[in-house]
């Protein structure tokens, strides 16, 4: 059984709900509807048990544990309350907002006290990258024209119309791309409902990262650095080392880094102290802290 649920935070405090069917103290989470992304089923199920509208930050854990049904596996996601108010409902009968540090003491389950770990162990307030590799464009042999102009394929359409689903759960303000049309298509949509233009980003595509590899990374944490979420799109021969290059440089340990076409990886950075300048290279620059592989935008079926 798949799950989801969120740790949902506003101003220092964070939402415990009481279920009266097993008169617990929980962080809101539920089972995910059929052909549903765990994502959006964090957010739903946020939206359902506590009336908030959930903006999600990055990946907090995976926990499993045994129910009646068989092991149920829950993903927990950050998620700020953007907006929204609890009404009692069949599900939670009682809302409390409770500090940071006491949010602990209240829950009912050990695995609930891990994520809250989790969620402590960084700030709450971090910025989020989310760098999309583009969607299935056919066969380079099969293209006659100049690969830049590559187009889609059906099926990369329909990766590209699931990120246009998945993406904006995180509230993304910007969308930038390396500029050729396969990935610039890839994202297009997030940057149409946004009624924004797409960005274009030469140093990000591969042509344009490998000449001047650090200026191109000094260049993707400027777009990390930015206000709000942002939405990147490049190639595989880019991600991969983007992603392994700043977790080795914020010692965090990665399981691989795999880059399926139309996946993307969720990043969380913590940003620099004001005052921060470049000339010191240990504070001078957002941090990578998490890092979570999204391997499709595409409904679970």
């Amino acid at each position: 059984m798949r799950a989801a649920g969120a740790v949902l935070w506003r101003e220092g405090s964070v939402a415990v709900v009481h279920r009266p069917r097993y008169d617990d103290w929980s962080l809101p989470k539920g089972k995910l509807d059929p052909g549903e992304t765990v994502p959006a089923a964090a957010v739903r199920e946020v939206r359902e048990e506590t009336g908030f509208r959930a903006v999600l930050g990055r990946h907090l854990r995976r926990v499993s544990y045994e129910v009646a049904a068989g092991p149920k596996v829950v993903d927990y996601f950050s998620a700020w309350a953007a907006s929204g108010a609890f009404s009692p409902n069949d599900e939670v009968d009682e809302l409390r907002w409770v500090p940071f540090a006491e949010a602990s003491d209240l829950v009912s389950r050990d695995t609930d006290r891990v994520v809250l770990e989790d969620f402590l162990a960084e700030p709450a307030d971090l910025a989020h990258v989310l760098l999309v590799r583009h969607a299935k464009a056919g066969k380079r042999d099969n293209w006659p024209g100049d690969d830049d102009l590559r187009p889609l394929s059906a099926a990369g359409w329909r990766q590209a119309a699931g990120l246009r689903s998945l993406l904006p759960l995180w509230a993304p303000s910007r969308v930038h791309s390396a500029p050729r049309v396969r990935c610039v298509d890839t994202v297009r949509g997030v940057a149409d409902d946004l009624g924004a233009a797409v960005l274009l980003e030469p140093r990000l595509s591969e042509e344009g990262y490998w000449p001047d590899r650090e200026a191109a990374l000094v260049r993707f944490l400027e777009i990390a650095d930015g206000t709000g979420a942002s939405v990147v799109s490049s190639q595989g021969g880019v991600i991969p080392d983007i992603v392994s290059t700043l977790a080795d440089l914020g010692g965090l340990p990665l399981d691989g880094t795999p880059c399926k076409k139309g996946s993307a990886w969720l990043l969380a950075f913590r940003r620099p102290a004001p005052g921060w300048s470049t000339s010191d290279s240990s504070t001078g620059w957002p941090r990578l802290v998490a890092a979570h592989y999204l391997p499709t935008a595409l409904p679970t079926p």
